[in-house]
């Protein structure tokens, strides 16, 4: 090549550079905050993450709106919690999208709840139960050690979506898991107070985060879950908690307060708005912030210091 050429070469790279398409983010739609928040701790640069739900809606509540659907149809990975907690909405979303590669069995489809224990599995199902999930109690992220198994799994498959970046998401698990296990040990120190309380739930969201803390549910508010509680309900409720006591009442951020708030007042002890995913309370601006809000508003009602 003579100089000319070469000089023609170099000037006409730019303007090649600029035709050439930028590397495409991987598109993930996803149900929940948490998931969210998790999609982006593994996914990194390499992801456009967008949410469904807010912290402050009941994501058993939720309308396929149009801009829903929008985002499942341009997709490439939908993520979920699964166990029936989106049965609702995501059906018709996914169907509505027309897009074949986030259908359920497709790998554009993942489910947290699929790679976790499930709680309070039914033996038999009955709709006059209430909202009862045949798969278990879908409420898996209030639990820091479910987090760790979903986020190996998400990173595989990141990996399978997107092969060309699976080094990058490889070590983003890494680091992330190694920022999770240091987080999870101080968080089991703090949490030591805890174990063994007896507590009382306006609706039965939290098992999981029992299951980790060692808290005990001796009452649960609603009579069926998803169902209101009446004034009767609370009073027999009451009634039951003068012979077993609990330290608090739970209820989570989307929740309206009335019924824990009723219980507070009238058996003389704390109601504690939990944020139950990233979002629900200023504090919990992330996956660590979270836990650390969780913890932080427990050991606070329960008398204990931070």
């Amino acid at each position: 090549m003579n100089k000319r050429h070469f000089f023609l070469s170099l000037a006409a790279l730019p303007l090649a550079l600029l035709g050439a398409p930028a590397q495409a983010k991987v598109k993930v739609l996803a149900c929940e905050p948490e998931w969210g928040a998790l999609a982006m701790e593994i996914g990194g640069a390499q992801v456009d993450v967008a949410v469904a739900t807010s912290a402050r809606q009941d994501p058993h509540q939720i309308q396929a709106r149009p801009s829903l659907v929008a985002r499942a149809r341009n997709a490439d990975l939908v993520f979920c919690t699964g166990a029936e907690l989106e049965v609702g909405w995501l059906p018709v979303l996914l169907q509505q999208s027309g897009n074949a590669e986030v259908q359920p069995g497709r790998p554009g489809y993942f489910e947290a709840a699929s790679v976790v224990r499930k709680l309070e599995v039914p033996t038999q199902l009955d709709r006059s139960q209430g909202d009862v999930h045949a798969a278990g109690n879908p409420h898996i992220q209030t639990d820091p050690r479910n987090i760790a198994l979903v986020a190996t799994a998400l990173s595989a498959r990141l990996q399978q979506i997107d092969a060309a970046h699976a080094a990058d998401y490889q070590q983003r698990e890494r680091d992330f898991g190694q920022r999770w296990q240091q987080a999870l040990a101080r968080w089991n120190a703090q949490a030591a107070p805890l174990r063994g309380l007896p507590v009382a739930s306006q609706h039965k969201g939290f098992p999981y985060l029992y299951d980790w803390l060692g808290l005990k549910e001796v009452a649960v508010l609603e009579p069926k879950p998803g169902v209101e509680p009446s004034v009767a309900q609370l009073q027999g409720v009451l009634a039951t908690l003068k012979a077993t006591p609990a330290r608090m009442v739970i209820h989570a951020a989307y929740q309206d307060p009335k019924p824990s708030d009723w219980l507070s007042g009238n058996a003389g002890i704390p109601s504690v708005k939990l944020p139950f995913t990233v979002g629900g309370s200023d504090a919990a601006k992330d996956l660590f912030g979270l836990y650390d809000d969780t913890l932080m508003r427990l050991l606070a009602a329960a008398g204990q210091k931070k």
